[in-house]
């Protein structure tokens, strides 16, 4: 109101933007914008990786969620989308603007991101029970997260959408995933418009199924990712090969291969890649290959993931212009023979039990939580079973740690020996390396005045800076958690270090739990009266049971004061 007022009376004003979250890492992706008397956030990501990480995720957000009046959203991955139903229960009702693709996956990847914290805060609680400590609320439900789903508004790529008079934006395809987006945002203050673009996850440029990252023309201001600012990948004409030569080997010794795959992108890729292994060569050790690997049976085991393949086969419209051919002449590169989709935990569980050689798809691609962690259980044992990498491993996972050479891992309590063999492709990475962030930037036919880095490792940003002004002369900001910034005349200023509220304590969870009790008293007089408000007897039957209530919330309320 205040920002509207200023403007009002001419008062100059220009946009802000705080960094509250994806700073000192890759998850938790949360900018505040201010500009043009709005208050909008890009991204409201969940914090993966570490416990201490993820308990950032239950931290009072740093603004006033009822007083933001839009969010763009770049992605539906959960790092980026995954705390907007946390936000929707603290009192955010304006909308989300996100592509059509986006929207359709966060309709299945926010209720069953939901699901997970109902089930981690049950286990957590059976523990909490025996030590008699207060009990504990998920971060939200799959009941709060489909509610949070009504405010989210299904745009397309490439229009110019008017938020009001002062702000407009565009959705760009970013090639990261089905309906990532690069965001150029157009704010007009003081009679002038500047222009910043959020890069969002910036796309590995030729990944099965995806166009390739939209080239911007212009901008003022570039907040940019920088997962893989310090790295090269692997090039992608020989991936297919590697996966051949590591599944066949494999399969040829009994064991089995297992995927830790995110259950959105990552195994639709895979699976386009296992149906294009049969457009190989005439090459004889090619040929014996590939017929071990098609007469092995390869089952996705995710729900998540089997319910985002039917997605993607439903924006067909959006895959590459080579993919759509292949469709056209009736070859899905999501089908192939010898697919099995496994639904239910007892065909889950048979995997386990089962002696034939195969692969197996899972979720979740960082090994945390999920299917995966069982057939990793079964399988990191084994020396004859490989465990095949596809994605990027953040710090403190069960995935980085096997990734980085652990020779005993804990899994549901049980140490494991990791005997299994254990490998990585890089050119299943849904992100830019170093080559392609570099790129991103020289494809502006005007160049950005100042650069941001965000959504990046530390090693990772500081190599990519040094890359960026070695070539560009372009001044390079790694904002740290919390930092406010003013945009202005195509410079950047600090304005001031937010003070981030603190992880909720235990007693503030108490606190919780007795509002939580005093709002359900009240819901229930509610219903008493409502049931009985017809008959003047009726209430009166009600009126000790109504005062007794009153007072028990009467003594709450004075225990939360006290």
């Amino acid at each position: 109101m205040l920002s509207q007022i200023c403007n009002q009376k001419g008062m100059k004003e220009n946009m802000k933007i705080s960094f509250l979250g994806a700073t000192t890492g890759v998850t938790g992706s949360n900018f505040l914008v201010e500009g043009a008397g709005r208050k909008f956030l890009v991204d409201c990501g969940m914090y993966q990786g570490q416990a201490k990480e993820e308990e950032k995720n239950f931290d009072i957000f740093a603004y006033n969620p009822e007083e933001i009046d839009f969010m763009l959203l770049t992605h539906a991955h959960i790092d980026h989308s995954g705390r907007i139903p946390k936000l929707y229960n603290d009192g955010f009702r304006n909308p989300v603007y996100a592509t059509k693709a986006t929207c359709d996956l966060c309709n299945i990847m926010l209720p069953d991101s939901g699901h997970i914290q109902e089930m981690e805060m049950e286990w957590k609680n059976r523990k909490r029970m025996r030590q008699g400590k207060t009990l504990l609320n998920p971060l939200y439900t799959a009941e709060e997260a489909q509610k949070s789903l009504e405010i989210f508004k299904p745009i397309k790529y490439d229009e110019i959408i008017d938020i009001d008079e002062n702000i407009k934006v565009r959705f760009n395809d970013a090639g990261h995933m089905l309906g990532s987006s690069i965001i150029e945002v157009w704010i007009t203050e003081n009679e002038k418009t500047e222009k910043a673009v959020f890069s969002g996850d910036i796309g590995n440029n030729d990944i099965p199924l995806l166009s390739s990252p939209t080239m911007i023309e212009d901008a003022d201001y570039l907040v940019m990712e920088s997962t893989y600012g310090n790295r090269l990948h692997m090039k992608n004409e020989t991936k297919a090969e590697d996966f051949l030569n590591i599944a066949s080997s494999t399969l040829l010794q009994g064991g089995n291969v297992i995927i830790p795959s995110f259950a959105v992108g990552r195994t639709q890729e895979i699976l386009y890649e296992l149906n294009k292994i049969k457009d190989g060569t005439n090459d004889e050790e090619f040929i014996n290959k590939y017929n071990i690997l098609m007469n092995t049976p390869v089952y996705v085991d995710s729900p998540l993931a089997i319910s985002a393949t039917e997605i993607f086969k439903q924006n067909e419209e959006l895959f590459d212009d080579d993919v759509k051919e292949e469709i056209q002449r009736g070859d899905n590169p999501l089908e192939f023979d010898g697919l099995k989709f496994t639904k239910t935990a007892e065909e889950s569980k048979a995997l386990n039990e089962s002696t034939e050689p195969c692969i197996i798809i899972s979720a979740s691609g960082m090994c945390d939580v999920g299917r995966i962690k069982h057939h990793l259980k079964h399988n990191l044992w084994n020396p004859k079973s490989t465990i095949l990498f596809v994605g990027y491993q953040v710090q403190g996972t069960l995935g980085r740690a096997i990734v980085n050479g652990a020779k005993k891992v804990k899994i549901f309590g049980e140490e494991i020996a990791v005997n299994a063999k254990i490998e990585y492709i890089e050119g299943y990475s849904g992100h830019a390396d170093q080559e392609w962030l570099l790129n991103f930037i020289y494809s502006f036919f005007k160049k950005p005045k100042q650069i941001i880095l965000v959504h990046g490792e530390e090693e990772a940003k500081n190599t990519l800076k040094h890359k960026i002004e070695e070539t560009t002369d372009i001044p390079v900001t790694i904002p740290k958690l919390g930092e406010k910034y003013e945009l202005k005349n195509e410079e950047i200023t600090l304005l001031e270090t937010i003070q981030l509220p603190e992880r909720i304590d235990s007693i503030n969870d108490d606190i919780l739990a007795k509002v939580k009790t005093i709002k359900n008293e009240i819901e229930d007089m509610e219903t008493i009266l409502k049931e009985d408000i017809l008959t003047q007897d009726a209430i009166g039957n009600k009126e000790k049971e109504i005062r007794l209530r009153l007072r028990e919330i009467e003594r709450l309320i004075v225990e939360i004061i006290q």
